[in-house]
């Protein structure tokens, strides 16, 4: 089959699509959670559209998959001050509970989560267009995270469980809540990547609000009644609606202690800007990033090609650490492109639903246009489209397009494309290479492909102050979670991990005494009767 009969036949007839995956009718969604109810929206609708089109006699129909509240000002406002009076300035009942009983609590969220499998699967696959492999692998994967994260945190009370004597100082360390959260994940993982936030800053104590991603809304709806249930009134109030109306709101409150963003550096910079008392403000910000891959002349040359193509066009691209700009050594650059563009071309395209689907639609509304002016301005400077069928689109699809020789005066040299377009620039001295890393506004990760051990070695120290991660003849990517995820300069501030987020989400608070008998027996009361949630020696298992 040639390119074009693939792009002809992409969309399915609704006949064709498999029972279990078909999307019957629209969700008209009115829900929304705040103060433990789920309250109706009687206002305006923002209309969901799915990437996926259907093939009718009129042509391809995007699907219209149902609509969310467009909350207001006002009512977003209303769902922060729940969140606040729930904390009520660190008296409320969750910030004060018990560790262990909090842990309970997330738990009985798990259970209820895990229910809602196949409904929140089914959703990635038709809001954002993500296979069923990686939608099925971001729900398990979540689930497994928020299990990681009790873990670790029943680890970090152990070892707070102690207490510490220094210099005749009797003391004990814990790390305890610091406020009210906003939280805020991006369309690209719209469950895991907002999980990896939203989680750490429930368990540690303090109260939330939750905006979900531009796009994936509607699968966070299966989980309400499980936030609803799970947690005490006013601990996770779940809004809607525009960022510009609704989250402006909230940061001009300066009722935010904790702002978790997941997005684009200018965006998050932006909503910083309108806190009143921005030193009081704590961020946890994922942005943006343009990893590059260095191919050295010394190289396992298969293994380059295999871990770029992952790398670079693994869910189309849409990933903060998908692999954006391919530096690869004249000597090896024709090797490189011929397995290249072969493996490229055995990448399937087609619904997410489909066994062995790589290439699927893409969510964004004109993304493919984006796409289209990138490769056009490439081309009027000196680059080609290589791969076959490379840039040819139907609709919301766009087919990888391949662009060689890549030079500094292109926009796809410095712009974050997060889509299926593919730079290679070929190089000769190393240099050239060093200087764009050290002078690029993002510093997220980097790869490096080679085999020499003089020659990695003193990109590692180069790089080293660079980005949050160098990976070695691998892609860039943020797992494991126990890892580090970071950035420098534009694209991060914080770190995440499981054991990070902990610590990110929380401050920690000393109570100390002096070493003496009357002081020894006063915590040893206080224990005993168990006055205090806080000084305790509680173990939990």
């Amino acid at each position: 089959m040639t390119d074009q009969q693939l792009l002809d036949s992409l969309f399915p007839a609704a006949a064709d699509i498999p029972e279990k995956y078909r999307f019957e009718g629209q969700l008209e969604q009115r829900e929304y959670l705040v103060n433990g109810t789920l309250r109706t929206w009687h206002g305006p609708l923002a209309q969901v559209r799915s990437p996926v089109y259907l093939a009718t006699a009129n042509g391809d129909e995007q699907v219209i998959l149902g609509s969310t509240p467009l909350l207001d000002a006002e009512t977003a406002l209303g769902a922060l001050d729940a969140a606040v009076h729930a904390y009520d300035r660190g008296q409320g009942e969750w910030p004060t509970m018990r560790v262990a009983e909090r842990i309970q609590h997330v738990e009985a969220f798990l259970r209820r989560m895990r229910e809602q499998r196949e409904a929140v699967v089914k959703l990635l696959m038709w809001e954002i267009g993500k296979n069923l492999k990686d939608s099925e692998k971001e729900f398990d994967r979540t689930c497994d995270y928020i299990v990681d994260t009790i873990n670790a945190l029943k680890e970090l009370d152990r070892r707070s469980s102690r207490f510490e004597l220094e210099q005749d100082t009797l003391g004990q360390i814990r790390r305890v809540p610091m406020g009210v959260a906003l939280c805020m994940g991006p369309y690209n993982y719209p469950l895991n990547e907002t999980f990896t936030t939203l989680i750490p800053a429930l368990i540690m104590g303090n109260t939330v609000v939750f905006k979900p991603a531009k796009l994936g809304v509607l699968l966070i709806r299966p989980l309400l009644e499980a936030f609803r249930d799970s947690f005490p009134a006013g601990v996770i109030n779940v809004i809607y609606g525009s960022g510009r109306e609704t989250v402006s709101a909230l940061m001009a409150s300066g009722k935010i202690d904790i702002f978790a963003f997941i997005g684009t550096n200018k965006a998050a910079s932006d909503l910083k800007k309108l806190h009143p008392r921005p030193h009081r403000l704590r961020a946890a910000l994922g942005l943006d990033a343009k990893n590059p891959a260095i191919v050295l002349p010394e190289v396992d040359l298969d293994n380059a090609v295999n871990e770029c193509v992952t790398g670079s066009l693994s869910f189309n691209g849409q990933r903060c650490t998908a692999l954006k700009i391919l530096f690869v050594h004249e000597d090896v650059v024709e090797g490189f492109i011929e397995k290249f563009n072969r493996k490229v071309h055995s990448l399937v395209p087609g619904m997410p639903w489909e066994n062995g689907v790589s290439l699927t639609p893409l969510p964004e509304a004109g993304k493919v246009d984006y796409l289209n002016a990138l490769v056009a301005d490439a081309q009027a400077k000196g680059a080609a489209v290589i791969n076959p069928g490379g840039g040819q689109t139907r609709a919301s699809f766009f087919y990888p397009a391949v662009l060689y020789p890549v030079n500094a005066g292109m926009r796809v040299y410095q712009e974050e494309q997060f889509g299926p377009v593919v730079p290679i620039v070929p190089y000769r001295d190393l240099e050239t290479v060093i200087d764009y890393v050290l002078e690029s506004d993002f510093g997220q990760q980097l790869s490096i492909f080679g085999t020499d051990p003089a020659q990695v070695g003193r990109l590692v120290d180069t790089f080293a102050n660079q980005v949050g991660r160098i990976n070695i003849n691998a892609q860039c990517q943020r797992g494991p979670d126990t890892y580090p995820f970071n950035g420098r300069k534009n694209s991060a501030e914080g770190t995440l991990s499981v054991h990070d987020a902990l610590r990110v989400f929380s401050i920690r608070t000393l109570v100390a005494t002096r070493f003496q008998d009357g002081n020894k027996a006063l915590i040893s009361d206080i224990i005993r009767h168990r006055e205090s949630t806080f000084l305790t020696t509680d173990y939990i298992f």
